[in-house]
């Protein structure tokens, strides 16, 4: 069942990309049947786990042995990779129906299905590794599928610059971390998870010259593992690619934001904290990146317009709250706040695609609204969505969100105080945007000019079911799974999955604590209705009076600027000295150009030869064989 899990996905990958010329749904039908069926024995097995502690380390083959050095190709099933396995596996197979709809009108689409699935069997991989190399492998796959989907419009230049950037921003993450990979591998001798863990405490006072300088080793390996997870979960500096990521189609935005790739990053953190544990200098870098990370996203996101970006941004800053989670040692809040991010965000994305696609790819919410009883289902499904994502008391981003800040309370630190105050500023920031788009999608006048409202239309039933099942996992995993995944005995469930060297308890904290996050979202609520829809003017005279705030945040804190002028131009200009005076200026002109003009100088002469009169034919060959006599003569 373990095996069929790992590999039914990429088995439907090969199936449907192969067999994309067969019946005309059979790309569509049977790499979502594959994943499907992966997402029942996924769930099979996350129950199985808790009911029945059913875990186990399952080897499919010996991947590299060189002298005392091993690496296999496992199956590491335990409560971490389980809860992993559902999100994956659960979101992708409804992302997949829901793209059979979505791409109906793509002559790709069992392309498109076929990286899908591609995709998922390379987070899956991902996640159940019980060594590093697996997991770098895993990685880069889910980097490599990440290009091939943002990327898949290739025809659209947008598409493709924001497929590279994706490629280039996450290659600077994926080398930390195979620099941390190679400090476990030189100083434990082992790859292996578990080895690896075992053997930390011993080097945790253990000191090395890196690059002239003293560093604690431990502090260094884990600085390195960080910075690999805040590339692949795009963490501030190395976030730039998520929003341009949306130029792929909407449902691999859901698949990436929601299941996959962004969650790869919190995974690595929360499977390391044996390591992590042992460096409070690295958790205090994690929490403090989270803090920054969840407020500079939630702040970009009051602005921007496409309907998409405002929604990846609040991915982002949500993911600040898991990373802050996991720096204060909450590493069970912040994978209870992974499981249920994954319902609503996966809900909102295709909730945002079921409107794009009412109103023909048109992704502007100043282009909309007005469309609420056009769009019923929809309308319900992106406010179950919105109600989630902003902590609306009793769903499921109430319960884990809130558990997020009271956490980092109860840290009882400075670093712990700044941290709950940064998430329950965001929380109210993460409310107002959230309502912004609501409220200008649905509500107020119709403002698009160029389709009449009567040919908006409701998704078909293939984009909806989907949102069925989302929808229900906005409303009830939170409340569901709260005492397995962060109450007072969840020890017992995480086991050795999650290490404490300094656990937090959850005991009694202040009730005017516990209520101001929720009174902030409730109020946000009125607040936002009569901002944008009542007396939208307000804000636009504040807009104006406050025009270089408003450029700050809508030019996203002018970080691409400044990347674009201190790393990109004079790249650019160091590339293009190369290529003139190296590429074109010595290898062309001596190399192939160089050879090609000789011999055709060559020829050109030998040509003249060629008069095409018989006395200078028989001149050459007298010539000719004057000088083979010669030859002959005095050898």
């Amino acid at each position: 069942m373990e095996y069929a899990i790992l590999f039914l996905p990429l088995i439907g990958s090969l199936v449907g990309y192969l067999g994309r010329s067969t019946t005309k749904y059979f790309a569509e039908i049977s790499t979502s049947l594959f994943v499907s069926i992966s997402a029942v024995l996924s769930i099979f097995v996350f129950w199985n786990g808790i009911q029945n502690d059913s875990y186990g380390n399952y080897k499919i083959f010996e991947w590299i042995s060189s002298g005392g050095f091993t690496a296999n190709w496992s199956i590491k099933i335990d409560p971490l990779s389980s809860i992993m396995l559902v999100v994956i596996t659960f979101v992708s197979a409804l992302v997949h129906f829901y793209s059979i709809g979505y791409m109906s009108h793509d002559p790709h689409k069992p392309r498109f299905m076929s990286y899908l699935s591609l995709f998922t069997f390379s987070m899956l991989a991902l996640v159940v590794s019980d060594n590093f190399l697996q997991l770098f492998f895993g990685w880069e796959g889910v980097g490599l599928c990440s290009y091939l989907l943002i990327g898949f419009w290739y025809k659209k230049e947008t598409a493709n610059n924001a497929a590279i950037k994706a490629f280039i921003v996450n290659r600077i993450g994926d080398f930390g971390l195979a620099i941390a990979i190679f400090l476990i591998f030189f100083f434990f001798g082992t790859i292996n998870f578990e080895e690896t863990f075992q053997a930390t405490s011993q080097f945790a006072e253990k000191k090395i010259i890196f690059f002239g300088f003293e560093a604690n080793l431990i502090t260094l390996i884990c600085v390195f593992l960080f910075i690999g997870a805040m590339g692949k979960s795009a963490q501030f500096l190395l976030h730039t690619w998520l929003p341009d990521a949306m130029e792929g189609p909407t449902p691999v935005s859901a698949l990436i934001h929601a299941a996959t790739m962004v969650t790869a990053g919190v995974f690595l953190v929360v499977r390391c904290s044996p390591i992590f544990e042992y460096s409070q200098y690295a958790l205090n870098l994690v929490t403090v990146v989270g803090m920054i990370t969840a407020i500079f996203a939630a702040s970009v996101a009051l602005v921007q317009n496409d309907i998409k970006k405002i929604v990846a941004y609040s991915t982002c800053s949500q993911l600040g709250y898991m990373f802050f989670a996991a720096g204060v040692g909450a590493y069970h809040v912040a994978m209870f706040h992974l499981f249920t991010h994954a319902f609503f965000k996966a809900l909102l994305f295709l909730g945002a695609g079921s409107v794009i696609h009412a109103f023909k790819d048109e992704q502007d919410i100043r282009n909309m609204g007005g469309v609420r009883k056009k769009l019923p289902y929809t309308y319900t499904f992106m406010l179950l969505g919105t109600l989630a994502l902003t902590g609306f008391p009793f769903l499921s981003g109430f319960y884990s969100k809130d558990a997020i800040i009271e956490f980092a309370y109860l840290k009882n630190s400075t670093l712990g105080n700044y941290a709950a105050s940064i998430g329950i500023f965001t929380a109210f920031l993460t409310s107002i945007y959230s309502w912004r788009l609501f409220f200008k999608a649905f509500h107020g006048p119709y403002n698009n000019k160029k389709i009449p409202i009567d040919e908006t239309h409701e998704s078909p039933l293939v984009m909806l079911i989907p949102l069925v099942f989302l929808g229900i996992g906005a409303i009830f995993s939170g409340f569901l799974f709260k005492t397995t995944f962060i109450g007072h005995h969840s020890n017992e469930f995480w086991q050795e999955s999650i290490f404490f060297l300094n656990e937090i308890k959850h005991e009694s904290i202040p009730l005017w604590f516990l209520l101001i996050t929720p009174i902030l979202v409730l109020i946000s609520i009125p607040i936002s209705f009569y901002l944008y829809i009542l007396k939208p003017k307000i804000l636009e005279d504040f807009k104006n009076t406050n025009m270089p705030l408003y450029n700050f945040l809508l030019n996203k804190w002018y970080v691409d600027e400044f990347y674009e002028k201190v790393f990109v131009n004079p790249a650019k200009k160091i590339g293009s000295f190369f290529w003139k005076k190296g590429d074109v200026g010595i290898i062309d002109r001596f190399g192939p150009d160089g050879v090609s003009k000789l011999f055709k100088i060559i020829s050109n002469k030998t040509a003249r030869l060629q008069t095409g009169f018989i006395y200078d034919y028989a001149f050459v060959m007298l010539l000719g064989l004057s000088i083979l006599l010669t030859y002959l003569i005095l050898k």
